[in-house]
């Protein structure tokens, strides 16, 4: 169980991540290693643990799944909603707390990681106006270079065409920290946003 003392550790810096265990224990800035898989996992979905699976046979290393619990648009997440969202994991998987929404900040917490993301995040990642200027893109992704930071980028299915990391404008000079998923290792066209919106359909 989280505490409310540990959410405002995090959300002040106190505490830069804090990892839950598949039988629930706590470590504080202890992430286990391997890959990191942000995201919301709201919810935790097949499309989520096949990408995961589709990176461990790509690199022979763990992938871990971090939730966010800061958004760079949407805020902070309740303790309760946060509790909601750990459950999902509970007994299967590790699972990361942390309130670094930005991908340069992540590299400083987790130096010399793979990040696992897909197409629709990758473009935000690597689009100018996220930043506010392209001299501030650049030297965001420099930090993250010289933390030995990639990225894993599955390809994604929008508005009827699946989308790669190859359509892509990738910042000039880092296009070696990007590293495509295969179709044939992973693809799944349903977003959580879908699941979302079916399971208020389905509700009596």
């Amino acid at each position: 169980m989280i505490h409310a003392a540990e959410l405002a550790d995090l959300l002040s810096g106190r505490i830069g991540s804090l990892t839950i265990t598949p039988d629930g224990a706590l470590r504080h800035d202890d992430p286990p290693p391997g890959a990191i898989f942000p995201g919301s996992f709201n919810p935790l979905h097949a499309g989520h643990l096949g990408l995961q699976r589709a990176v461990v046979v790509m690199t022979g290393q763990p992938v871990h799944f971090e939730l966010t619990i800061r958004n760079a648009d949407k805020g902070e997440l309740p303790l309760a909603e946060i509790e909601r969202r750990v459950a999902q994991f509970r007994g299967k998987h590790y699972v990361i707390l942390a309130a670094a929404p930005l991908f340069v900040q992540k590299a400083r917490l987790y130096p010399r990681r793979a990040f696992v993301l897909g197409y629709d995040t990758a473009l935000r990642l690597v689009d100018p106006r996220y930043y506010g200027s392209a001299e501030a893109m650049s030297a965001a992704f420099a930090a993250i270079a010289a933390a030995n930071c990639r990225f894993f980028v599955a390809g994604r299915q929008i508005d009827g065409r699946f989308h790669t990391l190859a359509d892509l404008t990738l910042p000039a000079g880092y296009e070696s920290l990007f590293i495509p998923v295969p179709e044939h290792l992973f693809r799944h066209d349903i977003s959580s946003t879908e699941l979302r919106a079916k399971a208020v359909q389905e509700q009596p």
